[in-house]
Formats: C-alpha cells, structure tokens, sequence
C-alpha cells in the first residue's frame, strides 16, 4: 500500500494534475492497484461537461499512466529524481466502456508487460464499482532530461 505522501514523493504532479489517491495493492514488478477518487471539485468538469460533467478519456489515460510510473519505480527500487520524467510513448487498443462522473472512484490497474532500457510496456484498466470505464496498453518510457 501506498498513501498520498509515498505517492508525492514518487511522481512530480501536483495539483490539478496528480490523479492517483492512494495504492491499495502492488505485486512489485507485476502489477499495481491504485485509486482516484473522482469529486465535483475537479477543475476539468467546470467545461467538461457543464451540464453532465464527465471525466475527460485522456485524464482517465493519464490516471492510468501514473499508476504505471508508480509500478515502474517500484520495481527498480527508485525514486525519480528532478532531472528525471516519465513520458507516453504510444497508447495503444484504447476503449472507453463508461462514462467517469464525480463521485465516482475509479480503481486504475496496471500490469507491467515487458520492460527494457527505461521503455514500460503495460497491459492497463480503470472500473467503476467492478464495471470498466476504459481499458488500453500503454508504452512509457523513462528519460533523463538536461
């Protein structure tokens, strides 16, 4: 398990952009159970949508990501530094089954596929109360910046 401080110090988001509550489950090197708690008070849903707001896809995506990156640094026994980031590198098979809406917790799973030379390949779902909302393989990669 891992809370929001462990999270904090694992990936440089912030506020409004750090979508991942709390780790309730990691298999280190296999996989990663986390949560989003998805509120009202989520600046995105003031124009997406205002009459029905949804959480957008590729937020859901970036959740999911995250939840990755977390997986990846503890499977290295790391920690990023500051000259460190994490990017996308291809989305691929991307599904939106459910619309996200505020109350919603959406329980983001990652499994990590294969990994070689700082690339992440990882097979990724979110559900809501047991009921997919998106599924999609996601392909990081981990790089130095200067």
């Amino acid at each position: 398990m891992m809370d929001i401080h462990r999270i904090l110090k694992q990936l440089p988001h912030r506020y409004p952009f750090l979508l991942v509550d709390r780790v309730v489950e990691i298999d280190k090197g296999k996989r990663i159970k986390a949560l989003k708690n998805v509120t009202i008070n989520e600046p995105f849903f003031e124009g997406h949508f205002p009459r029905r707001p949804v959480m957008p896809g590729v937020l859901m995506l970036e959740a999911l990501a995250q939840a990755a990156a977390l997986l990846s640094f503890d499977a290295m026994d790391a920690s990023p530094s500051d000259d460190t980031v994490y990017y996308f590198a291809a989305i691929d098979a991307a599904r939106f089954k459910r619309p996200v809406e505020p109350g919603d917790q959406l329980v983001l799973e990652a499994e990590l596929l294969r990994s070689k030379s700082g690339i992440f390949k990882f097979k990724t779902r979110a559900s809501v109360e047991g009921e997919l909302a998106v599924e999609a393989e996601l392909t990081c990669a981990m790089r130095t910046i200067t």
